[in-house]
């Protein structure tokens, strides 16, 4: 009697694992599946920003994007539905990446604000985040910009606070050596500079990366004498 009971202790262990092992693949299977489709996302991303900077913003089309990626047409109708929402998941991808990119850079920094700022300008330059590709796909929004007011409301409030900061950053470092600047125009000025620099690089003049980013340091260096050289905060 005694065996008859183990055996069936161990046919329900036995069936109590086989339930519990299908239970893990299922979960294994719904995570594979939240995978893949974020991949296939992070794909079809990828590739427009390719199609943008190859062939601009009116010439993309989803054919185009499916044609990058390697992707069939149905895929990115699947997941974006349309060509507006797969631009807007683009720049939204792109915003949050150069947000993270230059939050990370001012965190590392410390809290000094010749640190803060001189890190600020490099993470501009960082070979991540400052690549032809995505300095075009960037340039492309930004000529729609104007007529698209999805797209100023997407960014616009991660540029009033980028430039805020700038502009607190000059501030302080003019009441800690009693510069004559406006902190504003000045912060106003360096974001101009590096905007432009980016503009340089997109066009691809021969202008490279290194000399761009040498080019903000001496801007800084002039404009912040006591407290940048060209090696570094003071």
């Amino acid at each position: 009697m005694s065996v008859v009971l183990s055996l069936k202790g161990k046919k329900v262990t036995v069936r109590m694992k086989a339930v519990s092992a299908a239970a893990e693949n299922g979960e294994n299977d719904k995570r594979g599946r939240k995978a893949s489709k974020e991949t296939r996302r992070q794909q079809l991303i990828e590739a427009t920003i390719d199609s943008l900077a190859k062939r601009g913003y009116s010439e993309t089309t989803l054919a185009d994007v499916a044609d990058g990626a390697g992707l069939s047409r149905g895929i990115v109708n699947f997941h974006f539905e349309s060509k507006e929402k797969l631009l807007i998941a683009t720049l939204q991808f792109m915003a949050d990446e150069y947000a993270a990119h230059w939050g990370a850079a001012l965190d590392r920094a410390g809290e000094g604000a010749s640190s803060q700022l001189w890190a600020l300008v490099a993470a501009d330059f960082d070979r991540k985040i400052c690549t032809k590709r995505k300095l075009a796909a960037w340039c492309a929004f930004w000529g729609e910009a104007k007529s698209r007011p999805t797209y100023q409301a997407l960014c616009g409030a991660r540029d009033v606070k980028y430039q805020d900061l700038f502009v607190a950053l000059c501030a302080q470092l003019k009441a800690e050596a009693a510069y004559t600047y406006d902190a504003e125009t000045i912060a106003l000025a360096l974001s101009a500079m590096m905007e432009g620099l980016w503009f340089r690089l997109m066009m691809g003049d021969g202008l490279t990366r290194e000399k761009a980013h040498a080019a903000a340091i001496e801007y800084l260096v002039s404009v912040f004498p006591g407290h940048m050289t060209q090696k570094g905060p003071k």
